[in-house]
């Protein structure tokens, strides 16, 4: 049996694929609902009935919760959102699988300068509280953003990112411990 997009979310934070019932159940965790009702939406044809019926009620979460993530946002599987709350992407960004994005986080457009345009986020990133991310950059794959950083330039695979300004380190495993139960 093929697992859902939506299991393969939950599994990052679980680390067990579970059944639907199982699922609803964890749905009380704001987290794990917003993705419930994210990829739910993203199901759905933005014209069709259903489609406008989900992005009325996702709408109603991303106030309720803080998270301004739109379904047309291209996010791999495996996405997991470590803290509701206060988390603002662009609808435009593409963001692999297996990526961690915490509290904080904005992740935006630049109009103007050498990097106009949006992120496109690889596999098994790690972004950390309040970084803010802009521009049209390329994030390698197993990358770690820490907290606080603003990062407005392309960053190579297996990279750490620190700092403001951001200094970029190259880590084989800059990951390692941070990504659990990955997809």
């Amino acid at each position: 049996m093929k697992n859902s997009i939506i299991q393969k979310d939950f599994y990052r934070e679980s680390g067990v694929m579970l059944s639907k019932f199982e699922i609803f159940k964890k749905c009380f965790n704001p987290n794990l609902h917003f993705i419930y009702l994210l990829r739910t939406t993203q199901k759905y044809p933005k014209n069709s009935f259903l489609g406008k019926f989900w992005r009325l009620v996702l709408r109603r979460y991303q106030i309720k919760y803080g998270f301004q993530i739109y379904p047309e946002t291209q996010i791999g599987e495996g996405l997991y959102l470590g803290h509701w709350g206060l988390l603002a992407i662009n609808p435009k960004v593409i963001i692999g699988k297996n990526c961690n994005i915490a509290q904080g986080v904005s992740i935006a457009q630049a109009n103007r300068g050498k990097f106009i345009g949006t992120p496109i986020i690889g596999d098994e990133v790690w972004i950390g509280p309040n970084a803010v991310i802009v521009g049209g950059i390329t994030i390698g794959n197993n990358v770690l953003i820490a907290p606080n950083v603003y990062l407005a330039e392309d960053v190579p695979d297996n990279s750490l990112v620190i700092g403001n300004p951001c200094r970029i380190f190259n880590i084989h495993n800059a990951t390692e411990g941070y990504i659990n139960n990955k997809v």
